[in-house]
């Protein structure tokens, strides 16, 4: 017997899943259904999607522009840390998670629903984003999750449900692998990608054009910094979604930011994502080189190890949590300094570094210099050799 439901509030993407789950709510639960849509950078897709909800069977629709938010107090934050999964996901669907819970559970609480509801699977992560992420914000919040409650186990099962009911969605047999998008970068999975051997086809992707038909003329690139915050493009400064927006075009037009990547997922499985992540890819590498002249060598190497548990707590969906809150700030406090400019190269799928610059920086040319100084005694790396030596030569000694 299920639980009296008054009111739910669920997280609207317009896609088949949230499509069928506004239907399948009001059948099942007998409910008001309202739906919440976060515009994160997803562009047309939100085209009419607050008509269509409704006409779905939600009572009211909102649509909230978040993507300066989104940008501002999520991406920027895990780029100061430079959180990357696993040697190469950028995490933008596992960063975009809790800003539309936030919301999500805000909703709720203004509309006075008993209930919030996701169309996240039972078997992946975003259940936990999603999920973690309300029970931190709202402990007493009830959550519905209608994968793990349904008799349907499959897109296909999902796509005849809708055709019965006269459900629009844009998904078809011809393209059964799932996407989700936002300003930070487009991800897709399922369908034949669920197999890790078949290369993904050319026609998927969105945001970046083949490297293969990138301009033969590469393009030069200039990103400033203050304190590991991305501030202007080629010199004009710019808002965080702007900024972002701008990078997307010009890494989108080079071929920058494919990544196919077997992942393993917090629930326990294998997984594998292909992700386009344009300006993403271009600003983590010109973070990474202001840093290199800026960053004191054991304040980065501290920050360095502290990185994939970083990147792990964003990807398992704790970013509302104590530790959470410890890394970020840490990650803050590491980048007081990291000021500058970064000079790129972009050209046919490559983002290479040109020159990087910083009235903050700590690199002395008179010091790395391998031409004659008067500021660095040779003979001083005698001393400095030996004394790092002696364990080792005193190990060898026992041993004989």
């Amino acid at each position: 017997m299920k639980q009296k439901i008054r009111k739910i509030v669920v997280a609207y993407s317009g896609g088949l899943d949230t499509s069928v789950i506004v239907r399948w709510l009001r059948e099942t639960y007998k409910c008001e259904v309202i739906t919440f849509t976060a515009d994160l950078g997803q562009g047309e897709e939100l085209t009419g999607i607050e008509e269509k909800a409704k006409e779905t069977g939600a009572s009211k629709a909102y649509v909230e522009d978040l993507r300066e938010e989104f940008v501002k107090d999520y991406v920027f934050p895990a780029l100061q840390g430079n959180a990357v999964y696993e040697g190469g996901y950028l995490l933008g669907t596992s960063l975009a998670r809790p800003l539309i819970a936030r919301h999500l559970v805000r909703i709720a609480e203004q509309e006075g629903a008993d209930a919030i509801a996701h169309g996240a699977t039972g078997k992946g992560n975003d259940q936990v984003r999603f999920e973690l992420s309300a029970y931190a914000l709202n402990p007493r919040i009830r959550v519905v999750a209608p994968w793990r409650e349904w008799d349907m186990n499959s897109r296909e099962s999902l796509i005849a449900y809708a055709k019965i009911r006269s459900i629009p969605v844009p998904v078809t047999k011809q393209r059964p692998y799932s996407s989700d998008r936002n300003l930070f970068h487009i991800s897709f999975e399922g369908g034949i990608l669920e197999d890790p051997w078949s290369e993904p086809p050319e026609d998927m992707f969105v945001l970046t054009i083949s490297p293969e038909k990138a301009p033969d003329t590469p393009e030069i690139v200039e990103i400033d910094f203050a304190d590991g915050i991305p501030t202007a493009v080629n010199g004009k400064g710019l808002s965080p979604a702007t900024l972002l927006s701008e990078l997307n075009r010009l890494g989108g037009t080079h071929g920058i930011g494919r990544l196919d990547l077997v992942e393993n997922r917090f629930v326990g499985m294998k997984s594998r994502g292909v992700y386009e992540t344009p300006g993403g890819t271009i600003l983590h590498t010109a973070h990474r080189a202001v840093e290199s002249i800026t960053m004191d060598r054991e304040v980065m190497h501290l920050r360095d190890s502290l990185v994939p548990k970083f990147a792990e707590l964003i990807y398992n969906g704790f970013w509302f949590s104590p530790e959470m809150d410890l890394l970020k700030k840490t990650m803050q406090e590491a980048q007081r300094g990291v000021t500058g400019t970064a000079r790129l190269k972009l050209y046919k799928g490559n983002c290479t570094v040109l020159g990087r610059k910083s009235d903050h920086s700590l690199y002395h040319s008179g010091y790395a210099t391998f031409e004659a100084d008067q500021v660095y005694n040779q003979k001083d790396a005698e001393g400095f050799i030996k004394l790092n030596a002696l364990r080792l030569r005193i190990r060898k000694m026992m041993e004989k």
